[in-house]
């Protein structure tokens, strides 16, 4: 094995020799993906543990591993090729801040057959998926290639600054070349479980020229609609207050981090899980899942968006229940989402700048994908947080609760206070009507022709001795007796204590 840097470009098929070259069929790509992988981070246990240097990102390990084996290598039935592994020691590192040990690692790739998956996007790469839902292993272009090496310094620096992010988490750079051909690869993390079926899956850029999924993609059993789409299908997808603010946060840092090595055109992967359905699929993952393996430390999409961003262990709440997902409501739907920024290998360069110019001309230059970074970045930002991502407003929140409360304890005290002026006011008038209404008797010859309100006539008694009074001067002449005792008895009430009541008073004469 021997340490060069890369000299071989682009993606097309090249010749060596005279002999008659063939592509590698997708059977013999995943074996010496498996083969490759595994003998060269097998032998990178063997190398002491260091901090990485800057040359270390520029560093390319290349070996040949024929069919037949060698002193070095082992035989098999593939065809002959050449294995490439880009910067091991800077990968290693990263593998080993996200908790990926060496021997989890091999057995997560090399164990089981990898899985095969559809592409919906544009591009012409192939996806593979370990059997244990862990890592995505995606084929590139030679340019998105070498733009990931470019970023690696910049990439270890956000890292340690920030594992928690949305950002696709690299593990391993490798090239195959067999037949001819130059096969690029990316070892990533995986967003979307394949043991939680995925009711809708998006893939969302901020923009609408084009952004419909085809025909052809429609008509699959789990195709990846667009942004367009997504307006039709979904009126927002809502969270608590707590979990927008992180998940917007931590969008914001990831595409500030991303216009700063000018990316634009990366997209957000988003899967949405109904709950209500009881859609939920088991299976798939069989025993390839090593019992007492490490986790991936931050794999998860509710782990990107919590904490302060230092290591940590691994959430307690990311279990086989909810497989990390994010909750969200739709409607009256419960939800649980997974999502992640992917496709961000490309720069806003020269062939960028000249897509984008001849789509102005024919369309509106805002709202098409290919755009500069920095628009593209706040494009982004304000169609997932004011389209895509809502926040449930509380009827009563903790600071409403006080201010309600504050608010009633207020007009309490002040109803308190009314009443008791209120009844001071009453008590007040009514002396002065009895008081009145004792003058009158006092100076006028003549009786009363109303009868005065008293608080201490009975309203039975009152009733009993209007309906058995022979004449209304009768009634006339016991008001007036009751009126005058009751005058006496109110002034008494508020200067001595009452007197005991005898046969002579004037109340027995009602009892």
């Amino acid at each position: 094995m021997t340490s060069t840097t890369d000299e071989t470009g682009g993606g097309t098929p090249q010749k060596t020799g005279g002999k008659d070259h063939k592509k590698p069929t997708a059977e013999a790509l995943r074996g010496a993906i498996q083969l490759g992988i595994g003998y060269t981070v097998g032998n990178l246990t063997s190398k002491p543990d260091r901090d990485v240097l800057m040359q270390d990102f520029y560093v390319v390990e290349s070996v040949f591993l024929p069919s037949e084996g060698s002193n070095l290598t082992p035989a098999h039935h593939y065809p002959d090729f050449r294995f490439k592994n880009y910067a091991p020691l800077a990968f290693r590192y990263f593998r080993e801040l996200f908790g990926i040990k060496p021997d989890d690692y091999l057995y997560s790739i090399c164990k089981e057959p990898l899985i095969e998956l559809s592409n919906p996007g544009a591009s012409s790469s192939w996806f593979y998926l370990t059997s244990d839902d862990e890592f995505i292993i995606k084929t590139v272009q030679n340019k998105e290639a070498e733009f990931l090496q470019k970023l690696l310094p910049g990439y270890y620096m956000n890292l340690n600054q920030n594992p928690r992010t949305l950002l696709p988490k690299f593990y391993g750079l490798y090239c195959i070349q067999c037949g001819g051909v130059n096969i690029r690869l990316v070892v990533m993390n995986n967003i979307l479980p394949r043991s939680l079926k995925m009711h809708y899956k998006y893939d969302l850029k901020g923009s609408t020229y084009k952004r419909r999924a085809s025909r052809k993609e429609r008509a699959k059993s789990s195709p990846t609609f667009k942004d367009l789409d997504f307006q039709e299908m979904h009126d927002g997808l809502y969270f608590d207050a707590d979990t927008y603010s992180a998940l917007m946060k931590t969008l914001q840092r990831d595409c500030r981090v991303l216009e700063s090595f000018k990316i634009m055109d990366y997209s957000l992967l988003l899967g949405i899980h109904v709950l209500d359905r009881k859609m939920r699929e088991r299976g798939g993952r069989g025993d390839s899942k090593r019992q007492g393996g490490q986790k991936v430390l931050y794999s998860t999409a509710r782990e990107s968006i919590q904490g302060d961003g230092k290591a940590a262990e691994p959430l307690a709440d990311a279990d086989d229940d909810t497989m990390g997902g994010i909750p969200a409501k739709h409607k009256e739907e419960k939800l649980l989402i997974f999502l992640g920024i992917i496709d961000i290998l490309q720069s806003y360069r020269f062939i960028k700048k000249v897509e984008h110019s001849w789509k102005a001309l024919v369309h509106d230059g805002d709202t098409v994908s290919v755009h500069r970074p920095n628009f593209y970045a706040d494009r982004f930002l304000k169609f997932m947080g004011g389209t895509v991502f809502k926040k449930i407003h509380p009827l009563r929140g903790a600071s409403s609760r006080r201010k309600k409360n504050s608010i009633q304890y207020r007009s309490q005290e002040v109803l308190s206070t009314v009443k008791e002026e209120s009844q001071e006011e009453r008590r007040v008038q009514s002396l002065e009507k009895l008081e009145n209404i004792d003058d009158t008797d006092k100076h006028s010859p003549q009786k009363p022709d109303v009868i005065p309100s008293s608080t201490r006539l009975d309203p039975a008694i009152s009733a009993a001795t209007l309906t058995s009074a022979s004449s209304l001067d009768d009634v006339k002449t016991e008001l007036q007796t009751e009126n005058r005792t009751s005058i006496s008895t109110l002034v008494l009430e508020d200067s001595v204590p009452p007197l005991p009541s005898t046969p002579e008073s004037g109340l027995d004469v009602y009892l």
